[in-house]
């Protein structure tokens, strides 16, 4: 059987017991073991009765929004072959987004160039 008070519980947490038990009961464990199965798997689930959920953390609204559109703004880099910082992770680009990025730059002789040979004149055109 379970120790120690539920009063520190939620309503939904003493629901979600409740349920697992009556489940636990059905397929035919005793009710002492059924409880005590309900309330640890609650506890698992939860973290137990005196905890909050959360970070405890809140951000201001405009914090958000900021971070919203800086998120949109990577979003947009992402889709059209940058990442944060281009010259730094050349090496994990794909060859196509070098090319891409090399015709942007006017780099001659880039189609017939190997990733390594883009990477060199990409660097070199700054």
């Amino acid at each position: 059987m379970p120790r120690g008070s539920k009063d520190k519980y939620s309503a939904e947490q003493k629901r979600r017991a409740e349920h697992i038990e009556d489940s636990y009961e059905n397929k035919g464990v005793s009710k002492d073991e059924a409880e005590a199965r309900a309330w640890a798997t609650v506890n698992k689930q939860s973290g137990g009765g005196d905890r909050k959920g959360g970070s405890g953390r809140k951000k201001p609204a405009s914090a958000k929004s900021e971070d919203r559109k800086e998120s949109s703004r990577r979003a947009v880099a992402s889709r059209e072959g940058h990442s944060r910082n281009s010259k730094a992770s050349r090496d994990t680009q794909t060859v196509d987004s070098l090319r891409k990025e090399a015709s942007a730059k006017k780099i001659p002789g880039r189609s017939s160039m190997r990733k390594q040979e883009l990477i060199e004149a990409l660097r070199k055109a700054g």
